[in-house]
């Protein structure tokens, strides 16, 4: 299985070469992944000490940033190296206060990963949640450096659970200690043997719980909503809008709409904003036009949809109505606002525990999409109490990176 593996690797890095000139995205990861070990050469010595925090993208990183920040706080002499695998998270978070060197993961070759390592010499390595790549984790096994996976969350069908899985239960295996979201994925490992788990919960509570605490303010937004009913539609995808879109083309017109695409391709954009008739402005353009008497804003950026959120009355949050896969509702609830989402949600268990507190609602077509938004539009008190409810299931389950640091001291041994 090894075997095939690392040839699977191989044909995948003479593709990204081939592709690299055809498709922006992976452009920027072939150019970024070609300049790490330089980057980490000039920026590290041999005898710094060093502690790596991998992320696959955007969503890990603001999954783990609590942890990176205790860990930043704790082992002050240490430089901490990030590494990312999608431009999406590099582009954004490239510049970060808990990181001393930030690049692109090197392909998951064998040459190039004992080259990184013997670049980036780390104490201690810090994986989020889901993104395991073979050849760095049983090199690291090789070289005793303690590893840690925080965040985790298994399922029954996952392959590492299977009688044909016993190549992908040896990756698992190359961690010394596993943090859980939750007990049903200690139990999973329990299961195949692997007992260094610990249930943590999700380190995301604390995350967009602290975001509470910062300054969300966005003036250019504010006068846009005009203190009128806001309905905040983020990380959205072409099914969501399809939908929304209709939704908003026979709305009232004292009701304001946010729209924050997934993606930022301006084709997509412009097939958006064509098919809405009411007032819209985009983010690119709104310093050149009144936005009190606009009534959809189409965010054309990345990085403000956590502070956007902020000014919602109602939140949608996309992904669930395709298959790509519901984005994170757990920014929106921290702001005590009620949350509509598409059909497809079984796979993300906070989105599951806050329809069944109330304070979520699932739809699967136009219909019942209106139907939800007319309820929070219209019932105010049903509108706060759903918020409310939202946002105490949040506090509720804040405490995940304090449980892995205290952990994570008995472990790690400076």
């Amino acid at each position: 299985m090894g075997l095939f593996y690392n040839i699977i690797v191989g044909f995948a890095a003479v593709a990204v070469r081939l592709l690299g000139g055809l498709h922006k995205k992976t452009q920027k990861g072939q150019v970024g992944r070609n300049e790490s070990l330089q980057v980490l050469a000039q920026k590290l010595k041999q005898t710094d000490r060093v502690i790596w925090m991998h992320c696959a993208s955007l969503g890990e990183y603001e999954q783990g940033l609590p942890v990176f920040e205790a860990l930043k706080k704790h082992y002050k002499d240490h430089k901490f190296v990030m590494t990312f695998f999608s431009p999406s998270g590099y582009e954004i978070r490239h510049d970060n206060p808990v990181s001393d060197v930030v690049v692109y993961l090197p392909l998951d070759q064998k040459s190039e990963v004992k080259k990184f390592l013997d670049h980036t010499h780390p104490e201690l390595v810090v994986f989020v949640k889901y993104d395991l790549w073979p050849n760095y984790l049983l090199e690291l096994k090789g070289r005793n450096i303690t590893s840690i996976l925080i965040s985790a969350l298994f399922r029954p069908s996952q392959a590492y659970f299977k009688t044909y899985g016993g190549w992908l239960r040896k990756l698992l295996f190359s961690f010394d200690h596993i943090f859980t979201q939750d007990n049903n994925s200690k139990e999973l490992l329990s299961s195949i043997g692997y007992n260094a788990v610990t249930v943590s919960g999700d380190t995301r509570f604390d995350r967009v719980g602290n975001q509470t605490a910062t300054d969300n303010t966005l003036d250019f937004i504010a006068e846009f909503k005009a203190n009128q009913t806001c309905i905040v539609a983020g990380s959205t995808w072409p099914e969501d809008e399809l939908l929304l879109v209709d939704y908003i083309n026979n709305s009232k017109d004292d009701i304001k709409f946010i729209i924050a695409p997934h993606n930022m391709d301006l084709n997509q954009i412009k097939s958006l904003t064509k098919r809405i008739q009411k007032p819209t402005v985009l983010y690119s353009n709104y310093k050149n036009e009144s936005l009190t008497d606009k009534s959809v804003f189409v965010v054309d950026t990345i990085g403000l949809l956590t502070k956007i959120y902020n000014y919602a009355d109602i939140a949608y949050v996309g992904g669930g109505m395709g298959s790509t896969g519901l984005h994170n509702t757990l920014e929106a609830a921290t702001f005590g606002v009620p949350i509509v989402i598409g059909k497809n949600y079984k796979k993300f268990p906070e989105a599951k525990a806050m329809q069944a507190l109330g304070g979520l609602i699932s739809i699967d077509s136009y219909t019942a999409l209106e139907s939800a938004l007319d309820v929070f539009v219209y019932n105010i008190e049903k509108r706060t109490l759903s918020g409310q409810k939202n946002k105490d299931y949040i506090d509720s389950n804040k405490g995940a990176s304090e449980i892995v640091m205290t952990e994570l001291q008995q472990i790690f041994k400076r």
